[in-house]
């Protein structure tokens, strides 16, 4: 063993395989002022953040609860926080020096954002801070196209109806149409970028009132009630968790102090709130690293500012007062010569350069280089034809790096498109893949209730809780509708193939029927004695008549009541808090499953425990990721609404207007949806499809970019802020321009080993037009000219950043049950019941309050 004063950064890099180019380690080893760090693609960024901290902690000695790690994604924080567990149990076997980065934040902002809403050293006297509720994208969605939220309209502008206001609304946005989806949509969009711009209501007012804008006033005003609503709840969206974050850090001075080192990866996504959060907790200290990529910048639609990162060196000086100091990390270990070649020359055709002569809208000279000198074929374009003609090609060479075994997997060939909802390019690519005989994960190119995992368990939930009425109603709604009619003849077919799933939905629908006509039954004997269902119930007055209800089952007669449940009434009517008949019913006619418990259920029938097979076996993990994906969806449901069924629910269709009327068919307006898992991210066997947007930040050894074409179009909510807040240097009117061009230049340097470019021709073609510059420029191979058992084999990649597991969390529930930890540890689903130690979490909180209003009165 030896001391830590022995211990150098290299014998560290050594020992875990890492030898940094001169940039990085200069980074890595820079720990004073304000750091600007330009990450070129593949650049080795999230290295440098993790042996940053490393240098921090081990060389400079800095507490890691002083540090202040922000990453864009949860899988990049637990990527970093394995691999400072790894790295420093290496310093800790070497030296027997301890560390507990337990206290170090470590995160998205979001989620930072969140542990300072409860982190005491944020509170005023260190108090309690109730931390509201965050709803997410889905649950936010719900909220604002609810039946509550478009009676507020009615009543808020004096109007009957809304559908002349949803008409203004389509003018305004310049929506496809009026429904109450499209119109939420473009609510929830505006009212994001307000709280990320961190408006005020009455500035909002104030500024339409000034440009004579009534419609601005309208979407202001309901932008109070969305916001009056959700603090009444305690309850807050990603946007406004941010603003309540600075908020309560603008309350104290101390917090600047807090500390005394802020790394932040991705800074180019960026927005306006989360700049000022991050200047705001670098104030005491100036130690600020940012790292990214505004080539990259994709977030624009979410509120994020490129700006931020572009004139970072200019905002250092206006919020700190100092200079900052730029590095640039411009070797690309990722790509080959030509990817990187192509790529960097595809940037660099339009002009970036500011209107006033002087500056650039980018970060200008990044002398991006490849590390790989390798000068052979690394880019082909298919041959100039009809698409489908040119998906037909691309899919014949797919199946060939498969056969050839050039790829141990098809999950190493990605496919990007700029959009993949409603893509005819992204359907007719899918399909030749497919006439080959090659397998596609593509959950966002069409509904995710497409898929045939969704349309069996919802088709079979059909059949045991039932339809939801029809109506006379068209547009998404009939098609809602014949959605739900081919999920249940979907199911139909699996019922008929299956004795023992009949026979369990059978079971199922008599459980729910028998439920249902208990409760009309008791409903009859309340009224029939005068009683109602808001009395307080009394064992001695009410049990005895309720029991002897004619003709009810006998799981109901022992729902009324044990020995036990009638002390706990009792009890209940001593301290004033009886129980209400509602609830005793309720209790009595309730089913002892739940809708997540019935997915888990179905899933146990050979047609779905078929598909975890597949995955165990490696063989194909895309039905199991659709299943997980349900399964999460299906917890939303619950934590929405009552988890339990109760006869109550049954009666009038309530259950199934609510779940399929309400939920499930707001997750079919929605469409879209995803899966993402940290372990996990793309499943085996399966070729993916995925949006530019969604493979920023991964690599792939194969990609294909599916269609380079893009019509970009000023943003509105982006018109629209430009009204009311800050003005962007980026002109509004080159927006759409720029913007392409990051997309693309985020698409080209995805490849490790081969970029394939569809070049189309013909009618419905309108291929970017620096694509057409490029391709004129260069002479690319065509796909024809590669002869695919001339290619290397790819090897599968050890990840750079070493991976932790508990020997308690992981190994022992895999010993328990491997199927159990393959399910919800490394697939992600949601487990159908939790428990809460009460009583242990309020002892542990009394002691907490106690310990921290000792340290406030201490002035610590």
């Amino acid at each position: 063993m030896i001391t830590l004063a022995e211990l150098t950064i290299d014998e560290l890099f050594k020992i875990h395989g890492f030898n940094p180019n001169n940039e990085q380690k200069e980074a890595i080893l820079s720990f004073e002022g304000p750091l600007f760090l330009t990450a070129g693609p593949g650049s080795g960024k999230t290295r440098v953040l993790l042996w940053r901290s490393i240098n921090l902690i081990v060389f400079q000695g800095i507490d890691p609860a002083d540090i202040f790690l922000s990453t864009f994604t949860e899988k990049a924080a637990k990527q970093l926080l394995d691999g400072l567990q790894s790295i420093l149990g290496t310093v800790t076997n070497m030296t027997g020096k301890p560390y507990d980065i337990s206290k170090m934040y470590i995160g998205t902002l979001h989620s930072l954002c969140q542990r300072i809403i409860g982190d005491r050293r944020f509170a005023i006297n260190r108090e309690r801070v109730k931390i509201p509720t965050l709803l997410d994208n889905i649950e936010q969605y719900f909220m604002i196209n609810s039946s509550i939220f478009w009676a507020n309209v009615r009543e808020v502008f004096h109007i009957e109806s809304d559908e002349d206001f949803r008409l203004e609304l389509k003018t305004y946005f310049e929506l496809r149409s009026s429904s109450k989806h499209n119109c939420a949509q473009a609510l929830i969009g505006i009212f994001n970028r307000f709280s990320e711009e961190n408006l005020l209501v009455d500035e909002i007012k104030k500024k339409a009132a000034g440009l004579d804008d009534t419609m601005l006033l309208k979407i202001a005003v309901l932008y109070s009630w969305y916001k009056d609503r959700l603090a009444s709840k305690n309850q807050v969206d990603f946007s406004l968790l941010q603003q309540r974050a600075l908020h309560q850090l603008l309350l104290s001075e101390h917090v600047v102090k807090e500390f005394k080192y802020i790394i932040i990866d991705e800074y180019q996504d960026t927005n306006k709130i989360q700049e000022q959060i991050i200047f705001h907790l670098a104030k005491g200290y100036r130690n600020l690293c940012v790292v990214g990529d505004d080539d990259q910048a994709l977030y624009r639609f979410r509120g994020a500012t490129v700006e931020n990162f572009v004139q970072f060196p200019e905002r250092c000086k206006d919020y700190l007062g100092v200079t900052s100091k730029q590095i640039k990390l411009s070797i690309n270990y990722r790509s080959k010569m030509q990817i990187v070649q192509t790529y960097t020359s595809f940037i660099e055709k339009i002009n970036w350069s500011r209107e006033i002569g002087s500056g650039y809208y980018r970060v200008h000279n990044k002398d991006i280089k490849p590390y790989n000198q390798e000068k052979n074929t690394a880019v082909l374009i298919s041959t100039l034809a009809p698409y489908a003609e040119v998906a037909s090609e691309i899919a014949e060479f797919v199946k060939d790096l498969i056969v050839e075994r050039k790829v141990d997997d098809p999950n190493q060939i990605a496919f990007l498109y700029p959009a993949l909802k409603n893509n005819t390019k992204a359907r007719i690519m899918k399909q030749a893949l497919e006439r080959v005989g090659l397998t596609v994960y593509a959950p966002r190119a069409s509904r995710f209730l497409e898929v045939e995992e969704a349309k069996s368990i919802l088709g079979l939930f059909l059949n045991i809780i039932g339809k939801p009425n029809r109506g006379v109603y068209g547009g998404m709604y009939a098609e809602y509708h014949e959605w739900l009619k081919s999920a249940s003849d979907v199911a139909e077919e699996l019922i008929k193939k299956d004795d023992r799933l009949a026979l369990f939905i059978e079971t199922k629908k008599d459980e729910l029927r028998s439920c249902a006509d208990d409760y009309i039954r008791l409903i009859d004997i309340v009224s029939e004695n005068g009683w109602t269902l808001g009395d307080s119930y009394y064992p001695k007055k009410h049990k005895a008549t309720l029991v002897k209800t004619a003709n009810i089952s006998q799981r109901t007669k022992s729902g009324l009541g044990t020995q036990a449940l009638d002390k706990i009434a009792e009890e209940k009517i001593k301290a004033g808090q009886p129980f209400t008949l509602q609830y005793i019913l309720n209790r009595a006619t309730s089913v002892d499953w739940s809708i997540l418990d019935l997915f888990y259920r179905l899933c146990g029938f050979s047609y779905f425990s078929q598909m975890f097979k597949l995955a165990e076996q490696g063989i194909d993990e895309g039905p199991i990721c659709n299943l997980s994906m349900i399964s999460d969806y299906l917890a939303r449901y619950m934590e929405q609404t009552r988890s339990v069924i109760t006869g109550s629910s049954l009666i009038e269709g309530k259950l199934t207007k609510d779940f399929f009327g309400r939920f499930i068919y707001g997750l079919f307006q929605l469409g879209e949806s995803e899966y993402e898992n940290e372990e996990t991210p793309f499943p085996k066997g399966r070729i993916s499809f995925l949006t530019i947007h969604q493979s920023k930040g991964l690599e792939f050894p194969y990609v294909v970019l599916g269609a380079p074409e893009r019509r970009m179009t000023v943003p509105k909510g982006e018109e629209i802020i430009r009204k009311v807040g800050t003005v962007s240097s980026e002109p509004l009117e080159r927006i759409p321009e720029f913007d392409a061009m990051r997309l693309f230049y985020v698409a080209l340097s995805r490849a490790e080993k081969m970029l394939i470019i569809a070049n189309p021709t013909g009618r419905g073609t309108r291929t970017h037009v620096t694509f057409k510059e490029l391709f004129k420029e260069k002479s690319y191979k065509t796909i024809p000219e590669v002869d695919v058992s001339t290619l290397s084999r790819v090897e599968l990649k050890e990840d750079e950043i070493p991976k932790v597991y508990s020997y308690t969390g992981d190994y022992l529930l895999y010993l328990k049950c491997p199927r159990n930890y393959m399910v919800f540890k490394k697939y992600g689903f949601v487990p159908s019941r939790s428990q809460t130690m009460f009583f242990g979490n309020l002892i542990h909180k009394t002691i907490e309050d106690i310990h921290n209003r000792i340290i406030s009165m201490k002035g610590l």
